[in-house]
């Protein structure tokens, strides 16, 4: 680290998860909470994806999940299930995913473009791949994704 620091070099900080297989990460900044997977309150004609909304200390916050999202299989809620609660330019959303492995640090050469490869997850939310020794973290633009249209958070959110 003080290698990275005294050449100048930015490092940012991800918080890695796992949907699946992959590990993902992102801007532990955008990152409120970790919370256990608890049981949620369904809303009528929501899209699949968004698995209905907490109470989270008297704010009612809609939960996406993300492997429903990116089409990744069934999702199997068990002890490792998390709730990760961002906070995207002041508004409060949560996102299920299988576990959270830690938060790791990239300098910006760790960090390479990610290459189109025309999958579920789009390459326009992506902000590369950050590589760690063997270990490889798909990097997202959460803030990107949660405002995008194809969430359809931003409008529910202001509601």
């Amino acid at each position: 680290m003080s290698d990275a620091a005294s050449a100048g070099t930015a490092v940012q900080e991800f918080l890695a998860f796992k949907l699946g297989s992959e590990e993902y990460g992102i801007d532990i900044l955008k990152v409120q909470e970790i919370r256990g997977y608890e049981a949620v309150t369904r809303i009528a004609n929501a899209p699949e994806f968004i698995k209905g909304v907490i109470n989270l200390r008297g704010i009612i916050i809609p939960v996406v999940d993300m492997r429903i999202k990116f089409k990744l299989g069934e999702p199997v809620y068990d002890q490792f299930t998390v709730v990760i609660i961002l906070n995207i330019n002041g508004r409060v959303v949560g996102m299920v995913v299988d576990s959270v492995s830690d938060v790791t640090s990239l300098t910006e050469e760790q960090v390479k473009p990610a290459p189109d490869l025309g999958t579920a997850f789009s390459s326009e939310y992506m902000i590369g791949l950050g590589t760690i020794d063997e270990r490889m973290l798909i990097l997202v633009d959460i803030q990107r994704l949660m405002s995008s249209p194809e969430m359809g958070l931003s409008e529910k959110l202001a509601a």
